[in-house]
């Protein structure tokens, strides 16, 4: 028999959680309860504590998504486990769709080689600072990128510093110079040998990364691959993805031939061709290229991380490979994981309908205004009223704050905060910060504690106490 499960909200919310859930057909039993509260957000760990019956009649219990609460308390009180469901009632239905896809979004099996191409005009200190920082985003290999024409004399000094600190690390170079130093000072990976420079794999432990002799020259590439073969070494073979409108779908299918050819060799793909080299919203480039990767089973990415717009690729880079191996090892969609590749829109960016925020609006009796979003534009609303726009300007006289600036100034921010999301086509929620995904870093957020006033309410505060 499946769980049955509590759900625990507010006044103004019961109604709406009961039609959504009676509106999914859920496949286990469930009870809602009001918990005593107005706002289902505003339940804490005192009240749910103090007025849960217990025992509890229910297999587990599940919470509003912005409940601060701390769930391992609440779980070892009662005797059941706590969750914490999502932040929208109307996407429960989707919450419990996605239970069949709770893949371990830990795994990957893509290491990224993350290149510091400016390393040899860099000390060995700030490339020691630039590789912890790649290694906290996601990066497994630290690729020295060597500069034509320059000379890097700190090299087996950076290899070395790299390798106490025990990161792998990779050295690319056109010169064979380089590449043999940094193979001899201890590289484990060497960037790029072809079949005119594979004298120098037999001089160092560093697995060689293998490329055509000339540009698209795939037998020359088949040919150091067999050379590598016969002598039972292991390589990574990159027959090179090229920029669009340059050889690109060409460059594409080389790597779908060799896979063809080769089903069990070891490749990687280079993807700074495509994220550099174009002005478009890396997420999107990323996922594309490393869904390619997981379908080629090509477990090694070269990411580069240069231009302004690719500030973030490391990161998605890492977020991807998690969604692709998911995905893959679910026979599954790459949807419906994690909407961190979801920078600029939402896939569902208005909960509520005009229809349902104008019903919540009639509820309201206290003079505090509530933001939303839906559809038609910006909805703000209290006692006194229910005022819609699609440019925020237009509702600053409907709100009577000229003589309070402190929560003249909080509307503002909000209602910018909401115009944004809404031309954006985003999810919005009243004092929180938008989300960006993988973008831009989110503020640090302590769920299992309640926020601490904001600047506008402590300066209310301090002019009343004065």
């Amino acid at each position: 028999m499946a769980e049955s499960i509590l759900f625990l909200t507010g006044h103004l919310a019961r109604p709406r959680l009961e039609a959504v859930l009676e509106g999914m057909m859920a496949s286990f039993p469930w009870k809602v309860l009001d918990i005593g509260v107005k706002v289902a957000a505003l339940m804490t760990e005192e009240i749910i504590a103090r007025r849960l019956p217990n025992p509890v009649e229910a297999d587990k219990i599940m919470l509003p998504g912005r409940c601060r609460a701390d769930l391992g308390r609440l779980s070892e009180r009662f005797g059941v486990p706590f969750v914490r469901g999502p932040d929208e009632l109307k996407d429960i239905p989707g919450y419990f769709g996605r239970a069949r896809k709770a893949s371990d979004m830990t795994k990957y099996d893509i290491q990224i080689f993350a290149e510091i191409v400016d390393a040899s005009a860099m000390t060995v200190d700030a490339i020691l600072k630039r590789a912890e920082d790649y290694v906290r985003k996601g990066a497994n290999v630290i690729d020295l990128g060597c500069l034509p024409d320059t000379p890097f004399p700190h090299l087996e000094e950076a290899v070395q510093a790299l390798k106490e600190k025990g990161y792998k690390v990779s050295v690319d170079s056109a010169a064979p110079d380089e590449l043999l130093r940094g193979g001899k000072a201890g590289a484990d990976f060497l960037l790029s040998l072809n079949e005119d420079t594979l004298h120098i794999a037999d001089k160092v432990k560093s697995t060689p990364v293998l490329i055509p002799k000339d540009h698209g020259d795939l037998p020359s590439l088949y040919r150091a691959m067999d050379a590598l073969d016969k002598k039972g070494r292991a390589y990574l073979a990159d027959p090179v993805l090229d920029p669009i409108n340059f050889g690109f779908m060409e460059s594409l299918e080389r790597y779908a031939q060799v896979r063809r050819n080769r089903p069990e060799a070891e490749m990687l793909l280079g993807t700074g061709n495509l994220t550099e080299l174009t002005d478009a919203d890396t997420t999107g480039i990323t996922a594309v290229l490393l869904g390619i990767a997981s379908e080629l089973h090509i477990k090694n990415v070269l990411v580069v991380q240069v231009s302004p717009h690719t500030r973030r690729t490391v990161e998605e880079h890492d977020l991807a490979r998690r969604i692709m191996y998911a995905s893959r090892a679910d026979h599954d969609l790459p949807k419906d994981y994690t909407s961190g590749l979801l920078a600029l829109h939402a896939r569902r960016p208005f909960p509520q309908t005009p229809e349902e925020i104008a019903e919540s609006a009639g509820e309201v009796r206290d003079k505090n205004f509530r933001i939303e979003i839906a559809e038609d534009g910006i909805h703000i609303y209290n006692r006194d009223g229910h005022h819609i726009a699609q440019d925020v300007f237009d509702l600053y006289p409907k709100l009577d704050t000229e003589k309070d600036g402190a929560h003249a100034f909080y509307l503002g921010v909000e209602l910018a905060r909401a115009e944004i999301a809404w031309r954006l086509a985003k999810r919005y929620a009243q004092d929180e910060p938008l989300d960006w995904g993988v973008a831009a870093d989110a503020p640090a957020d302590d769920k299992t504690k309640l926020k601490q006033a904001g600047h506008t309410l402590m300066a209310k505060k301090k002019r009343q106490v004065s």
